[in-house]
């Protein structure tokens, strides 16, 4: 698919079920995604609301369609965590490696950094090289390895993490400022 003609904008609780269309196989088939159950649309538009009340929830359309999505939410719910940012991205499947998911990514780091997030971070189920190295092409570097931690599809799992430094202006050294 070709992605120029795609669109990146933020997403609503109308496109819960768009978004589930695209993340059914990836719940259903594989342990990429660490769900065993397929979200009900009220609860995608429960999450969509919710990222996009403090974090992001951005969609890729494309021909009238939305081809992915991606989003960010809290790495950990205690106010001394709430500059940090944990990051998901979703393509539909016949879409990858044509540029949809770096279109969406680009805009959620930049839209988080606006915001005022110091890092962001992202857990990938292992193996997985495809996604470690997008991740690694945006400047993601390994934080740490969570060995055997998930039990899906009949197997454990390893959860690699990766990190990366939002970019700001002045001393990265000096205290954040608000979350707007």
């Amino acid at each position: 698919m070709d992605v120029t003609d795609s669109s990146v904008r933020q997403a609503s609780p109308q496109d819960a079920a768009a978004c589930i269309a695209i993340y059914r196989p990836f719940v259903e088939n594989t342990a990429i995604s660490w769900e065993i159950d397929v979200p009900s649309v009220a609860e995608m538009a429960s999450r969509i609301t919710a990222a996009r009340d403090t974090h992001e929830w951005l969609v890729l359309e494309g021909d009238g369609e939305i081809i992915g999505f991606a989003y960010g939410h809290a790495l950990y719910r205690v106010p001394s965590y709430q500059w940090s940012v944990e990051t998901g991205i979703y393509v539909q499947l016949g879409c990858h490696r044509a540029g949809a998911g770096r279109k969406l990514y680009t805009q959620l780091l930049r839209r988080l950094t606006e915001r005022g997030y110091r890092r962001a971070f992202a857990g990938i189920t292992q193996p997985n090289e495809a996604s470690n190295g997008f991740h690694r092409s945006f400047g993601f570097q390994d934080a740490g390895l969570y060995r055997r931690v998930g039990w899906k599809n009949d197997s454990w799992h390893d959860v690699a993490w990766m990190q990366l430094d939002l970019p700001r202006t002045g001393n990265p050294e000096e205290g954040p400022g608000p979350i707007l």
